[in-house]
């Protein structure tokens, strides 16, 4: 919103009432602190579906753009997806904001780490990954933010590698994503990464080769329905510049646009993500949300329904 970089009539008091007022709105039409799949396209705010239209998304002529995507995928067949129905195509189509070669290049990369990875999806239980939530790793926010994106948050200076493998963590990342690739808005408005790398050690970094470095890059950039609207670093150490040199290499142009390095300065962050969307270690406002209350939700909500069925068909076993 370009006004937000103007005085209103020169006057900045009436500009920043102006400003909270509509920031405010819509930050309450936003869902509320829950754990809770959106995935009906009736919870899609219609703020978000105009930026859904912006991004090249024409409810005219939806049906058609995907029938031409599943025509594009038969024809060219270089990977064969284990759907493609409307509602599974689409999520590929929304992440590459909605051009079809770009969306199939999506869909070939997300098979391909598949394939490579098979141990990350089949016969892997996500209700079996509590560990993780109990070691306060890694989380995503059950809420989102002032633009629609919920938060992936990271604590890499608590890992312990002799407790938790770095192949669970990206198990259970994998969880989240897939989770996530399934809310509409999400699809469009994609989500936001934060690593906190507060206490990083060497014991840390030892266990960050570069083929893991390649992998949490095809996570969070190259190979999922979802897309990664930025990455924040905060509370880096010195170890954080021997640890970045793995994952600068596979970043590419746009991504590292995307990449902000904070610091300790947390008013920093803010400038991307209003304090009253972040938790109280981060200058928020809100509490920590552990990684296992959104293993309690697959468990009491998702049982025997879509999302569940979803998952099942990705390889994931719910007992």
């Amino acid at each position: 919103m370009h006004s937000t970089y103007m005085y209103i009539h020169n006057n900045k008091k009436v500009y920043q009432i102006f400003h909270y007022l509509t920031s405010s709105t819509r930050t309450r039409a936003m869902p509320a602190v829950e754990h809770k799949l959106n995935v009906s396209e009736e919870e899609v705010p219609e703020h978000i579906r105009r930026i859904a239209n912006e991004q090249g998304e024409c409810p005219k002529t939806k049906k058609q753009t995907i029938e031409q995507f599943r025509s594009y995928i038969l024809e060219r067949n270089e990977c064969q997806p284990h759907r493609n129905d409307d509602q599974y195509l689409e999520k590929f189509l929304r992440a590459r904001y909605w051009k079809i070669e770009n969306s199939y290049r999506l869909l070939c990369s997300y098979y391909k780490f598949r394939e490579h990875n098979k141990g990350y999806y089949e016969k892997v239980r996500p209700l079996d990954l509590r560990h993780l939530g109990d070691s306060d790793i890694l989380t995503v926010t059950p809420y989102r933010d002032q633009h629609g994106h919920r938060i992936l948050i990271y604590r890499f200076g608590i890992w312990r590698p002799n407790r938790v493998t770095v192949d669970d963590i990206f198990r259970a990342t994998i969880v989240l994503q897939e989770l996530g690739s399934l809310e509409p808005i999400s699809q469009i408005m994609g989500g936001v990464g934060i690593f906190d790398l507060k206490d990083l050690g060497l014991e840390h970094i030892l266990h960050l080769s570069p083929s893991v470095a390649q992998k949490m890059i095809a996570l969070l950039v190259t190979s999922m329905p979802i897309r990664t609207s930025a990455l924040h670093i905060v509370n880096q150490n010195w170890v954080f510049n021997a640890g970045f040199k793995m994952f600068k290499p596979f970043l590419n142009s746009a991504m590292r646009e995307r990449l902000y390095i904070h610091g300790s300065d947390m008013r920093s962050l803010h400038k991307h993500i209003a304090p009253e969307h972040l938790p109280k270690r981060y200058g928020g406002l809100h509490d920590d949300y552990s990684y296992t209350l959104w293993l309690d939700m697959l468990k009491d909500q998702c049982t025997g329904s879509s999302v569940q069925k979803d998952m099942e068909q990705l390889g994931f076993i719910f007992d």
